[in-house]
This record gives structure tokens, sequence and C-alpha cells, in this order.
């Protein structure tokens, strides 16, 4: 069973799911891109002891979009994630991300390390970059490919089915069991059919993004215990790699899988049992 409840920022509503015990240790996570925060469930079976926190990231889930023509920045994130901690009272948390969450929960433990007991980061570390001498280039090139998909609308599915089986075999492939907790919160219908809840500005190409440097700033500042889990079959180690130096009390470990780790059975309960015997 989990409880759902919202909170407003600035006038937004952001969706929350949590589980486990309300008195057990407080632990926030955040989700990947276009996932939603249904995407913790398994996790969640097998954490009954921790106040497990899971947030619909702006745009995503059951959370408002963000007003029209606001480009959807990481680290706008952070200010999400703030809120949610002073909206709960909660001084110190552990962070549990997964793939883009794993970024925000990167820049947010960067910008406000006394906040933050320790991470737990699912097959993910850093945000994308940009290199910063190619950013006028990139810009140009957001911004005309951005205008040119601002103008195209997605097919509605005809029924639940169809929806399901696009999401269990989309880029990362999850089981049908997963597509089915996602789309509980990332499905709606509407007359002609049924239409993702999630934001279409989401998919649009980033105008700016953080640029190296700038990433292994907030890097720096990861002081706290940091449990890295990447997928055999993920993002890939390379990506991460340049940056695992610069944490002093890092773990890092590699499980066979694919990105969503934490949506398979056996992954997801050798994961749990190292957050258990992280958070005892």
């Amino acid at each position: 069973m989990h409880r759902s409840w919202q909170l407003e920022v600035q006038g937004r509503r952001l969706a929350v799911m949590e589980w486990g015990d309300p008195q057990g240790v407080p632990v926030v996570a955040l989700h990947g891109w276009l996932d939603n925060a249904a995407s913790f469930t398994l996790l969640a079976r097998h954490l009954p002891h921790v106040r497990l926190i899971a947030l619909d990231l702006a745009g995503h889930g059951l959370s408002d979009h963000r007003p029209a023509g606001q480009p959807y920045y990481i680290w706008d994130n952070v200010a999400d994630v703030l809120a949610l901690l002073d909206e709960l009272a909660l001084e110190r948390v552990a962070l549990l991300g997964h793939s883009l969450g794993a970024g925000v929960a990167t820049l947010f433990a960067g910008t406000f390390p006394e906040r933050v007991s320790r991470m737990m980061l699912i097959d993910g570390l850093i945000p994308l970059d940009y290199a910063a001498d190619q950013l006028p280039e990139l810009m140009a090139e957001a911004l005309v490919r951005g205008a040119r998909l601002s103008r195209r609308s997605l097919r509605p599915y005809s029924s639940v089915e169809q929806a399901v089986q696009a999401r269990m075999n989309g880029r990362w492939p999850v089981s049908r069991e997963a597509a089915g907790w996602l789309l509980e919160r990332g499905l709606r219908q509407q007359p002609d059919g049924w239409t993702w809840r999630s934001d279409l500005a989401l998919t649009q190409p980033s105008i700016v993004r953080l640029c190296e440097q700038q990433i292994t700033a907030f890097v720096r500042r990861l002081s706290m215990p940091v449990l890295l889990v990447m997928a055999e079959q993920g993002i890939g180690i390379e990506r991460v790699e340049a940056f695992l130096e610069l944490m002093p009390a890092l773990e890092l470990k590699v499980l066979a899988g694919g990105h969503h780790l934490h949506l398979e059975e056996k992954a997801a309960a050798q994961i749990t049992e190292w957050i258990g015997e992280r958070l005892a």
C-alpha cells in the first residue's frame, strides 16, 4: 500500500507517493526521464521499514507541467526537492535516484550537502552536459529543432493495452508489470483515446546544459557516502567514469540487467539489500 498526497510550489502542484513506515528512515526517491514516482514500487516492496518518499518531477506523472514556453532545465528540480524537504520538515535525508533522478540528486546534494546523509544512485550520476565551447552551435540547433517539434502532437493510443505495449518496448524496455505501474500515473483518457500525462515539452532538446567543469564542481561536494549501482546493459559506465575518483566515499556496484534495474526483480532484491544494510 502507498499513500498519495500533493504539495504546492509557487502555484504548481507536485504529486508524491509514500510507502513504508512513516517513522522509518526517510529516503527521497527521484525517478528517471518520462517515468514517475511509481518507478520505485518494486523497491518499496523490499523496504517496508523505510519511509520511501517518491516525487513526480514537474511535467511527469500527476505533477503539474511547467508553464507553456518554459524549458525543462534539470536544475529547476533542485528547488522542488528543497520544497519537498521543507514541507515535510526533514532536515536531513537519504536520496535515491535513477537516471535523470540521479542527476537531480547529485545537483541537490552538491548544492545542499548538509541536507543529505547519503546517496543511492541507479544507472546514473550526473546530468547530460554540453561542452562549453560548443554551446552557441548546440543552442542554435536546439532552438531550431525545438520550434519544429513544438508543432507536433502525438497520436493517442486506442487502448490501454496498446500503451502498455509501447512502454514495454520503448528505448529502455520494462516488464508488463512495471509498465502497468508507470502507466497508472502516466496515462490519461481523452475522448479520442489514451495519451501520456507527461509534458511533450520534456522531449524537446535542451537549449542550455551544464558543462563538464560545472558538473565537476557539484560532484566534488559529495562528501557523503554514495552507493552507485550501474547496469551492465544500461547507459554505460564510461559516461560516469571521469567523476568516480572525485567522491571520497563512493561504492561502485555493477549488476546484470538493463537501465531500469530497479524494476527487475532479481536486481531490485540485490539493490534493496544493499540499501537496507547502509540504512541500518
